[in-house]
Order: structure tokens, then sequence, then C-alpha cells
């Protein structure tokens, strides 16, 4: 089962979840759904109604920390670390993951020391760990580890929830690649009727060469089989002074000389 679909059956388990609990059962919902393991989108919970209803309760920090895991990376959490609750280590590791997958839609060489510092490590084998059995072994990201140049070097990595007005640029971004792919497509529809036409030339005068052929083939077979044009060609092909000079002399009368006196 590919990670998309296992995405799909989390978050439904989770919203399903969400609209049957309220107030500090909602809570428990939401350590669950950051601490799951597979689970790496929260845009869905987020929006169920009895979440939204969180909001100006005594339990809408959460909602910030399920906005947290939606959009935001271990850097933030440090940074607002005393406004929100404190994270159990599996939700530590998630946000971790998730900080790792924001930082490969900007770049897909990031650097071990940058990556250090992100995701708060304090050496390579830990990040390489990290990297090898917690994000590749996941499904999340794919890449190659260049000890040499100390980086990694990104080949997939999953997307997360859009942010706040991301959406805008996504659509401008699809429109451009869509109109970009329209325009090869006509280029790549020329060139397809071109070269069948050009095949047709080609052909046309393939069978004009083959006609003229056939033409002068009849033509031979038709002056081989006339006796005169044989004839003619047997009086062509003699040599002169051959066989039919010597016939002439022969038929002639011989002249004597006269005697010496």
């Amino acid at each position: 089962m590919d990670i998309e679909q296992k995405q799909a059956e989390f978050i439904d388990y989770f919203v399903k979840q969400a609209e049957n609990q309220k107030g500090s059962s909602l809570v428990n919902v939401i350590v669950e759904a950051t601490s799951h393991p597979s689970l790496f989108a929260f845009s869905e919970i987020l929006s169920v109604p009895s979440i939204i209803q969180l909001q100006g309760t005594e339990f809408s920090v959460y909602i910030d920390v399920l906005r947290l895991f939606a959009h935001g990376t271990w850097s933030d959490y440090k940074s607002n670390a005393g406004s929100l609750p404190p994270l159990v280590p599996s939700q530590v590791r998630k946000l971790k993951q998730l900080s790792l997958l924001t930082l490969a839609e900007v770049d897909k060489v990031l650097p071990y020391d940058l990556l250090m510092v992100e995701l708060d490590v304090s050496n390579v084998r830990e990040l390489e760990d990290f990297l090898i059995n917690e994000c590749m072994y996941s499904g999340i990201v794919r890449g190659k580890l260049d000890q040499l140049r100390r980086c990694f070097e990104v080949q997939f990595a999953a997307g997360r929830d859009l942010r706040p007005g991301q959406l805008g640029s996504m659509i401008q971004t699809l429109s451009a690649w869509l109109s970009t792919s329209d325009n090869l497509l006509v280029s790549i529809q020329d060139k397809i009727k071109w070269a069948d036409t050009r095949s047709e030339l080609d052909k046309k005068h393939q069978k004009e060469i083959e006609d003229r052929v056939e033409e002068v083939k009849k033509t031979l077979n038709l002056k081989q089989a006339d006796p005169e044009f044989r004839g003619h060609e047997e009086i062509c092909y003699a040599e002169p002074g051959g066989v039919m000079d010597y016939e002439e002399d022969r038929s002639r009368p011989k002249r004597r000389r006269p005697p010496v006196s």
C-alpha cells in the first residue's frame, strides 16, 4: 500500500474521531493524530467543526499545536515553546520529519550543517541515522547521503499541507505549467504533421521512380521481341573486318596477274 493511500485512510479515521468528540476528548484525538507514525497531513482534521469550536476555550492551544503540525517546523516550535504544551517524543520525531519535508520543498540538495541546525541534532552520525531510519524507511523521502560533500540529495519528498495563501501561488505555477505543456503539444503536433507530409511525398516520389522503372522494362522487353530490332542488334554488334568481310572476299572473282616476260 503506497503512502498516499495510507494517508487517506488515517485522515479519514481521525476526522471521524474528531467529529464524535468534544472538549477535552478532542485533545486526546489531536495528541494521538500528531503522534501517529504514519500520518503527515492535518488540514482535514483542522477543518472539522468540533475542532474549530475549541477556539476561545481552555483547549484552544491545541488548535495551535495542530496548525504547527500542518504548516510549521521544529524551529517554529522552539521559538514558541513557551506558549505551547510540551511535546511527547513521538510528536518531536514527527515534527522533525515534517521539518525535513519543508526544507526539501525549497532545495533538493540539503547540507548536513543546515539539517543539524534545523533538526536539532548534534553530530553527523545522529543526523544520518534519523534520515535513514525515521525518514527514508518511512517512505516520506528518498535520496542519497553524500558523506564526502556532507549533504543529503533529495530524489523524492512527500508534500505537506498547503499553507494559508499558498494555494494562489500553486495555481499560478500549475497554470504556467499547463500553458507550457499546451505550447509544447502544439509544437509536437506540427512536427508530426510535417513528418507525415514528408513521408507522403517520399512515398509518392518512390512510386514515380518504380513506375518509370517498370515502363523502361516494358519498353526493353517489346524491343527485344521485335525481329527487326533483333536483326539490327546483330548488325550493330558485327565487328568490321570480321566474318562478313571474309565471306565477301571469297565471292569475288580472283584476278590473274599477267605473265612476267
